[in-house]
């Protein structure tokens, strides 16, 4: 299935590029989600009318995730939770937890944009969170998690 992407998408290409992918992430996924158009001449029409449109609204976007960038770079993230004596959490801190933390400090990140490699945290310490605010800006930030 051939699709137009409507957005720049890391694994698959930038706005504009025509190209195939299979049929069920296409129908499923891309073109539900609103990434991409099926690859049609009306579609194709449609998408030649639109793209400076598309262009100036993935350039705001950019503006917007750069300028957050700044704001959550200075941030510092401390949580607390219960824990064992040998420094183990009885919960866990989780993408929610953690972008509820930054909102409070006036930053808006959504927990989707929080990126947990090891999955959620579960000891006591310094732990570093991937934050992922656009294809092309991401950053890393610390999270303390100290005893209640």
């Amino acid at each position: 299935m051939q699709v137009i992407l409507l957005e720049n998408i890391k694994t698959l290409g930038n706005l504009g590029d025509l190209i195939k992918v299979k049929p069920g992430y296409g129908r499923n996924y891309l073109i539900p989600t609103g990434k991409a158009l099926m690859a049609n001449a009306a579609n194709k029409a449609y998408f030649d009318a639109k793209r400076a449109e598309l262009e100036q609204e993935m350039h705001h976007r950019l503006s917007d995730a750069e300028a957050r960038l700044e704001a959550v770079n200075q941030l510092s993230i401390r949580l607390t939770a219960r824990a064992g004596d040998e420094g183990r959490l009885f919960g866990s801190v989780t993408a929610h937890d953690i972008a509820e933390a930054i909102k409070q400090q006036g930053v808006t990140v959504s927990k989707h944009e929080i990126r947990l490699e090891q999955g959620p945290i579960r000891q006591l310490g310094e732990h570093p969170v991937g934050i992922h605010l656009h294809s092309e800006v991401t950053t890393e930030i610390m999270v303390t998690v100290v005893a209640e």
